[in-house]
């Protein structure tokens, strides 16, 4: 994954000076490959030592701890997840109580394999009030050798106390220009209008990025640009992006609106005069508005759609709102 030099070098110099922190926080958007680096950091602690001169977390080490590693049985490596409910295949809303005090009573337990033992939490946002509060308890009086990475897409709604025994390592959004190039080099067969459109729509989110590949962008790009440019007289683009994205098999469609729009609303704001882009902000305001309240509540994506629609045509060119 891209975006993670700096994170990966702040670590290495923390493990060759043999300094390491017991606890680590991930903090960034989702999508930025967090659990990734946590894995990347699980695996290289299992297949080397202390500390040394490896300048890359994909060092080999260890051939045979790799190979634990790799079919998930190493002893030393503990992934606390959310599990999926009664067998099925939705998962649990929160990481249980029961799943971080199993965790504990491994904590407990002498080395069986190597000089770490590895806790990633995956995400730590995701814990129980009770789950927060016994994992607090351990980052108080950490057990040798031991290690935690804590993954957090919000780490503002933490318990400032688990904040504050962390050691912070930010992901930030990946500029704009290395996310266009890896993007291009990863899928050569997409055309540069496509790459441009999905680059914007991410956000700077490498996992967002991909998860957009398949989601033809640039043709819902076209769609919402043209109910800005020509007001939608009639409504008919905007009934049509309501019947898209309404009902709850087209979710996904709806997701992609919403992160189309304020890529597309920063371009029109770019190509206005200074003087006219305060109409710009203000329909930038009132889809926040529309977004947070369809989050807040139980929503009909239709009607998300069409009011995210009308803000758009807001923006149309006064002539041809004076047409509409």
């Amino acid at each position: 994954m891209i975006g993670h030099a700096d994170a990966e070098a702040a670590f290495l110099e923390a493990w060759q000076a043999d300094r390491l922190h017991h606890a680590w926080l991930l903090a960034g958007p989702q999508g930025m490959g967090k659990g990734s680096f946590a894995t990347r950091v699980a695996r290289f602690l299992a297949t080397h030592g202390r500390s040394g001169d490896a300048a890359t977390l994909d060092d080999p080490g260890d051939g045979a701890a790799s190979r634990l590693v790799d079919a998930g049985n190493h002893p030393e490596i503990i992934h606390l997840t959310r599990q999926p409910k009664d067998k099925g295949k939705e998962l649990a809303r929160n990481i249980t109580i029961d799943q971080v005090r199993g965790m504990i009573r491994r904590l407990h337990l002498s080395l069986s394999l190597g000089e770490w033992r590895v806790v990633i939490i995956d995400a730590v946002d995701d814990l129980e009030t009770d789950g927060a509060n016994a994992l607090l308890k351990t980052l108080e009086e950490p057990p040798a050798r031991t290690l935690f990475m804590l993954v957090s897409h919000s780490p503002g709604r933490l318990l400032p106390t688990i904040r504050s025994r962390c050691r912070i390592l930010r992901f930030q959004p990946v500029d704009r220009d290395v996310m266009t190039s890896w993007l291009h080099d990863l899928r050569p067969m997409l055309d540069m209008a496509e790459v441009r459109a999905i680059v914007t729509a991410s956000g700077g989110v490498p996992g967002k990025a991909l998860v957009l590949i398949d989601s033809d962008v640039a043709a819902m790009e076209k769609k919402l640009l043209a109910i800005a440019t020509t007001g939608d007289p009639g409504n008919r683009l905007r009934d049509a992006l309501a019947r898209e994205v309404g009902g709850s098999s087209n979710r996904e469609r709806l997701e992609l609106v919403i992160d189309i729009v304020p890529g597309l609303l920063s371009r029109i704001a770019r190509e206005r005069p200074i003087a006219d882009i305060a109409p710009v902000l203000e329909q930038w305001d009132r889809v926040q508005r529309t977004v947070r309240d369809a989050i807040r509540g139980s929503y009909d994506g239709s009607m998300v759609g069409f009011e995210i629609g009308n803000c758009l045509a807001e923006l149309a060119p006064r002539e041809t709102q004076a047409a509409r």
